[in-house]
This record gives C-alpha cells, sequence and structure tokens, in this order.
C-alpha cells in the first residue's frame, strides 16, 4: 500500500517560521512534524510515500532524503509555485500512486490515531477519520452531509481529521488543476460510497506559530525532545 503526505501549503498562518522552511518540517516533539507521519506508515507496512510539494520544495529532499532513514522509499511531487489544493494535489500524484487504494494524510496535523486501524481497502470510494469540529472551523455543506453516518452521540458535527483511504476513482472524470476533493467526498457520501470513522483522541491542527508551540510542550511532557 501507498501513501501521500499533502505537503504543498505556503502556510500563511504559521508565518514568519514558514517565510524559510515549509510546514510540515517545523519541528515538535524534537522531529518535524511530517516525520511523525513517516514512522507511524513505515510501521504499517507503507514502503512507498509520495509527498506533494510546492514552497520551498527543496527543503524536503535536503531534510528527508529519499526516505531510507525510515525504512520507506519517497517520492516527490511538484506542483508548481502555486499548490494545487487536495483535489488538484492528489490528482497531480495519480501516477506515482498506483492502481491500488492509498493512505492520505495531511503534513500539518499531528494525532496519536492508530494508522493500523485504516482499511487496507475502503468498501465505498473513500474511508474517512472525522474529528468533532474543532471551534475555528466553520461547518459546511460536506459536515452536514456526514452527521447521518455517525453515531448519533453529543449532537456536534464532524469534520475531516486529514487522514483517509481513498480510491484512484474518486477522482475519475476530473482534470489537473487547483480543486479541492471535499465536493468529491460530498457526492460520495450521497452516492452511498463514503465509510466515516468518529475520532475522539489526540488531534491538532497546527496552523500558528502558537499552536505548534503548544503542541511542542505537550509532546515534551510526554517525554519527546
Amino acid at each position: 500500500m501507498r501513501a501521500l503526505i499533502f505537503a504543498a501549503g505556503r502556510g500563511e498562518r504559521m508565518r514568519p517560521l514558514t517565510d524559510t522552511t515549509p510546514k510540515p518540517l517545523l519541528h515538535a516533539g524534537g522531529k518535524p512534524l511530517i516525520a511523525w507521519h513517516l514512522e507511524k506508515l513505515a510501521a504499517i507496512g507503507v514502503r512507498d510515500v509520495v509527498i506533494n510539494t510546492s514552497w520551498l520544495a527543496g527543503q524536503f529532499a535536503t531534510a528527508l532524503g529519499d526516505g531510507g532513514h525510515w525504512g520507506l522509499r519517497i517520492h516527490y511531487s511538484y506542483e508548481g509555485e502555486t499548490p494545487l489544493e487536495t483535489g488538484g494535489g492528489m490528482f497531480r500524484a495519480l501516477p506515482l500512486l498506483g492502481d491500488g487504494p492509498f493512505i492520505a494524510v495531511n503534513g500539518d496535523v499531528w494525532t496519536d490515531y492508530d494508522f493500523a486501524r485504516l482499511p487496507r481497502v475502503p468498501a465505498g470510494l473513500a474511508h474517512v477519520v472525522v474529528i468533532p469540529l474543532p471551534d475555528f472551523r466553520k461547518p459546511g455543506v460536506f459536515e452536514q452531509a456526514l452527521a447521518p453516518l455517525l453515531p448519533r452521540g453529543d449532537g456536534r458535527l464532524h469534520t475531516l481529521a486529514g487522514i483517509a483511504v481513498y480510491r484512484p476513482e474518486l477522482l475519475d472524470g476530473l482534470a489537473s488543476g487547483h480543486y479541492s476533493v471535499v465536493p468529491r467526498l460530498t457526492q460520495s457520501i450521497d452516492d452511498g460510497q463514503l465509510t466515516a470513522e468518529a475520532f475522539s483522541g489526540t488531534w491538532r491542527d497546527v496552523g500558528t506559530p502558537e499552536r505548534l508551540a503548544q503542541l511542542d510542550e505537550d509532546l515534551k511532557l510526554r517525554g519527546f525532545s
């Protein structure tokens, strides 16, 4: 099984740190954010990882090399000077991801979610991990459409955690360009082709310098430094 890590974003909210370093290469707990994902992917048997890049793209190969440190083979999908968003970036990376289902992970989140829980083959076109909607995110059409798939719980809406398994067929009929994958996921809900797993463990959107500093402090308290 292969995996895609989204790492092409400019990281505007993380400036000035991202003026000189891509957000997934910023450190927390003594290592780059993206390294936490690489370790977890290697631990479940993934051997080929595609990293999409744009802003300061050359720094990734310098920092991560070919992936041999983790027992991985890293392939880089360069998107040009302007990131293609999740849908466009995924479409660009498809030739490197092969014909089978693949894991996709946002490079700017930290979580203790166990990647071994992910299905190797989704029942439909996609299986997504979702979390209770954070206060800093506004609900949209996807969040409303997702609600019937989840247990009632406390009634809170859920949103994408940035961890999923996709079939390449999810993007059938699309072309290269700048677009989000979320409309396709919403359509997949309507078509009965999406499954969702609610996660209530530790999950952090490392979107600002303050959140990065807090995550780093929390990881140090856990013994990582």
